[in-house]
């Protein structure tokens, strides 16, 4: 039985105002460290480790933002994550009287969910209009624990449903009809691939050329 496919999402928990991801991501990194330190141990050989407390976990997710078959500016969906890593003036804390970044909750699907805050965010854009407007980008968030909460449920990146977008890159010989047979079973669908990338003359294609991969159209 296949499962709906959900989308993770971050929520601005200052106006629950939600950022839900164009694609989910295909990987992520989840870390977290300890602080041990030495422990003076006269007349021993090593010395023992006292725990001095644990730190947040940390997320890193590596996003992937498509608008080039629509026409459209990529910016309007980027900005949105930009907008959760700069300090929101409309809260302030009642004691120092000064405003933070809001703090977030990140989700996906009905396992998964935490309280964070975002710690970084870049993002590279890829893919252009004529007039100069990126249509495609990629950007790399990082979250940070605000709330203990225990131990997270793991989740399958590919739960769900396909991911929601692939990529791929080109070897010796490979050519886009018969890259789009492997990948959406008929070699017709050649023009989308090239169209999703931008690709005005099939022949173009070269070895470690990544191409992105989305959905086929409805």
């Amino acid at each position: 039985m296949t499962t709906q496919l959900q989308k993770a999402k971050l929520t601005n928990l200052n106006d629950n105002q939600s950022v839900e991801f164009m694609f989910n991501p295909t990987e992520y990194t989840l870390s977290k460290t300890n602080n041990w330190t030495d422990a003076v141990s006269a007349g021993s050989n090593t010395s023992g480790l006292q725990f001095s407390g644990g730190n947040p976990a940390e997320l890193r997710l590596n996003l992937f933002f498509d608008t080039h078959i629509k026409g459209e500016d990529v910016r309007t969906h980027v900005d949105k994550l930009w907008k959760l890593a700069a300090i929101d003036t409309s809260k302030q804390d009642p004691v120092t009287k000064k405003s933070t970044p809001p703090v977030c909750e990140f989700r996906w699907g009905s396992t998964w969910s935490f309280k964070v805050v975002v710690t970084s965010i870049s993002a590279k854009f890829e893919l252009f209009l004529g007039d100069g407007t990126p249509t495609r980008a990629t950007v790399d968030l990082g979250l940070k624990q605000a709330q203990d909460t225990g131990l997270y449920p793991s989740q399958n990146p590919t739960s769900g449903g396909a991911a929601g977008h692939r990529r791929h890159t080109v070897t010796q010989r490979e050519t886009l009809d018969l890259i789009a047979a492997r990948e959406y079973g008929e070699s017709r669908h050649w023009r989308f691939i090239a169209k999703s990338n931008g690709i005005d003359n099939p022949l173009d294609i070269y070895p470690g050329m990544v191409l992105a991969l989305p959905p086929l159209e409805a």
